[in-house]
């Protein structure tokens, strides 16, 4: 094989040994830097430049180190939170489930995690009690739960929320009391921001907090103008049946 690729491959191409176990390539250098950029190609990707004659890893070539050197930096969050995450096998990039989440690239993600908690919900578990006060926003990264009111002793089921919502997040910004409760229906994955640690990311990383506070607003702008809806379509349907 060595000897076909050197003999159809140029001098200064590169050969890539791809998850499916295939050789991709010739390349040239702009091409292959550009997959390392796009993580198409990692650390360990086994490469063969025409050049050496033999297989090296990515991470080893020279042409590349300072490519892997700078994303080494630029992924430097904070041990903690990286911890935390991994502890549950998630991925700052998995944070893209978040809608409010998903325009962030995964330097400001790995930042942002920084400020989160992860919680686990285990399933019929209640996260969050009406009338008790409260301080803390949970994003949904997987499961899903439902929002309910007790009237009379039997639950009013409200909405149901899953991946990529979230909630409680009128009491991260007043500390007020909890206007539902929030149940989980099966086993989930939360991410949650406390009241101190919102102040926090505002004061240490307003470049964040900014666009988040902006998605933020864009959602709950959504849901009042869907609430309206509903409040003058059920106007509408009782004065219709009145006539």
């Amino acid at each position: 094989m060595r000897k076909k690729m050197a003999t159809e491959a140029s001098s200064t191409g590169f050969n890539i040994w791809g998850a499916d176990h295939a050789v991709y390539g010739p390349v040239e250098l702009p091409t292959l830097v550009n997959w390392v950029k796009e993580e198409r190609v990692t650390a360990d990707t086994w490469i063969f430049p025409e050049q050496n004659d033999c297989w090296q890893k990515a991470a080893q070539l020279p042409e590349l180190q300072m490519f892997f050197r700078a994303k080494a930096l630029n992924s430097s969050p904070d041990p903690a939170s990286v911890t935390n995450l991994a502890r549950f096998g998630i991925k700052p990039a998995a944070l893209r489930r978040v809608k409010i989440l998903a325009d962030m690239d995964e330097p400001q993600l790995e930042r942002f995690v920084q400020f989160m908690e992860v919680h686990q919900a285990r399933q019929w578990a209640e996260i969050v009690k009406q009338g008790d006060h409260g301080d803390t926003m949970y994003l949904i990264l997987d499961g899903e739960l439902r929002v309910r009111m007790m009237i009379g002793g039997k639950e009013t089921i409200l909405t149901t929320l899953g991946m990529g919502e979230f909630f409680g997040d009128i009491s991260l910004f007043d500390h007020g009391p909890r206007s539902a409760d929030v149940v989980a229906n099966k086993d989930s994955t939360l991410l949650k921001i406390s009241g101190a640690a919102f102040e926090k990311l505002i004061r240490e990383a307003p470049e964040l907090a900014a666009p988040f506070l902006f998605a933020v607003g864009r959602t709950l702008a959504a849901r009042i103008r869907a609430d309206n809806k509903r409040f003058g379509d059920s106007l509408a349907f009782a004065r219709a049946a009145s006539h």
